[in-house]
Formats: C-alpha cells, structure tokens, sequence
C-alpha cells in the first residue's frame, strides 16, 4: 500500500484527479515527462484564475487540501499563491513528479531586505535539469516552467521569464511595458509546510497585507487575459489593450461571471480598503 496523500495541515485527504482535469480541460498525457509538466501548467493557469476575494470578504484562506479542492475545483474559483501551490503540488505528486515547496520574497516594490516571505513557488528536477513552477504569481506568472539556470528566458507569447542569481538568492525576472521587472527572491530552501501556513495568514489578515488591502484579480483567455486591480481593468486580446474603470460592485460581479467564470453576489457587499466609497 502506497502513502496516503496529505494535506498542509497534516490530515489525510486524496486529490481527486479526475475533477482536476476535468477543471483545467486537459485530456492529454499524465506521464511524468516535462511534456506533461508544461502542460498542465499552462491548462492550470488557463482555467483556474487568480483572485484575492475571500481575503476581502474576511472569509480567510484556508490550505488544507480538502478546502483548496472544494474552491479552486468543486466551486471553480480561483484563488492566490498559496492555494494554486498546494493544488498543483498535490496534482504532480499524484502523477509522480516530485516538487519542492518553496516560499519567496516579493520585490517588485519593495528591496528583498523589506519583504516577508509570502509567496510559495515550486521546483521540480526532471533529469539534469530543474525547474521553477509559479501558477500563483497573477499578472506576472509565467505561464511555462521557467529553468533554474542564470539567465536562460523561456516564455508564451510575448512573454518571457528568466532567473538570475546573486549569491545564496534566485530571482525571477520578466519584462512589462518594455521594463525588466524583479518579481520575487528565494534561496530555495526547502520550506516546512507550517511555513506557508504562517505566510498565508500574514498574508490574509495583516492590516499591512496588499492582499488586504486591494482587489487582484487576474484571468486569461483564448486571445489574451483579464487584469484587476481596485476598480481598475485592462483587457489585452490578441496584442489589443484596452483599459476600463469599474462603476460599481455589480459591474465587478458582472466581470466576474464574465471573464473568470464564476459568480459571486457577495461581491455586492464588497468592502475595499483602498477604495473609500467601497466602504
């Protein structure tokens, strides 16, 4: 007899694979090959988007399989970093891959020396070579595994991503707007599950939290993707941009069942921090 799964918190529960793939619409291969791997990367990132809402509604995060499962797959929701992680991980231990959990620092506006460890990436070593995995990251995220090598740009699209290394530190690094961006910082170490329990719920209840704070949402379509933030949306289809505001809660929810797939009428109630008349 085989281990059973487990989830963050320790207690048994098994991943239902089939409402998982049935999730993502992949009905390719399921053999551990890098073939595999990148695909049900992009099938994940495709179908399952990136959303902060629970933290906004105060329903907290939770990380135990079973309630990742129940959002991200039974409820089709979407969720943040930590929530795709444990969902992925899960995933490519069950088709016997074998990822490393790992947290990470964010530095896109703050130094590496001011940032908590509040995000959680995946390696994975097929053969002699590994590679970073980040489903969570929302607009940034690569969408195929990035190699943990100096300076080696991988990308879909016109998106690229690439690692660079600075002693101890790896940091992934894109381009946005013609600009090379510093998304997160980690030396790999390879975390304790009560590490991304402690993360998540800084994450999820610290006044000083962006996640707290601000609405994040991020979803990607056939021809392009779907980005939020506050009452601000940019629609890109097919190398088109295009930038609305939000009037009102009911034109987020209306977003939502739009473009991320499900609806949400306790969006209506909606209170945002960072947006006064949302209060």
């Amino acid at each position: 007899m085989g281990k059973p799964d487990l989830d963050v918190i320790g207690m048994t529960t098994s991943i239902n694979l089939d409402a998982y793939l049935e999730r993502i619409h992949w009905s390719g291969a399921t053999s551990p090959t890098f073939e595999t791997l990148a695909g049900l990367l992009g099938a994940h990132m495709r179908h399952i988007p990136f959303e902060n809402l629970d933290v906004l509604l105060g329903r907290g995060v939770r990380l135990d399989l079973a309630s990742v499962q129940d959002k991200l797959v039974r409820a089709r929701r979407g969720g943040y970093c930590f929530e795709h992680g444990t969902l992925f991980a899960a995933v490519l231990e069950k088709l016997r891959f074998e990822p490393v959990r790992h947290t990470a620092r964010v530095v896109i506006v703050v130094p590496r020396t001011e940032s908590p460890r509040t995000h959680m990436i995946l390696t994975l070593t097929l053969g002699k070579r590994t590679f970073v995995l980040d489903p969570g990251f929302g607009t940034l995220a690569p969408r195929v595994p990035v190699p943990l090598e100096e300076g080696v740009e991988v990308g879909m699209d016109h998106e690229k991503h690439w690692m660079t290394r600075e002693g101890n530190f790896w940091t992934l690094r894109t381009r946005a707007d013609d600009k090379v961006v510093d998304c997160w910082v980690s030396p790999f170490d390879r975390d304790n599950l009560i590490d991304f329990e402690l993360g998540n719920h800084y994450t999820s209840t610290h006044p000083g939290s962006t996640f707290v704070n601000r609405i994040m949402l991020r979803a990607l379509t056939d021809d392009g993707r779907v980005g939020v933030m506050n009452r601000d949306v940019t629609i890109r289809r097919k190398g088109e941009r295009e930038s609305i505001q939000l009037a009102d809660r009911k034109a987020l929810r209306a977003l939502l069942a739009r473009h991320f797939g499900f609806d949400l009428p306790e969006i209506e109630q909606l209170r945002v921090p960072s947006i006064p008349e949302w209060q």
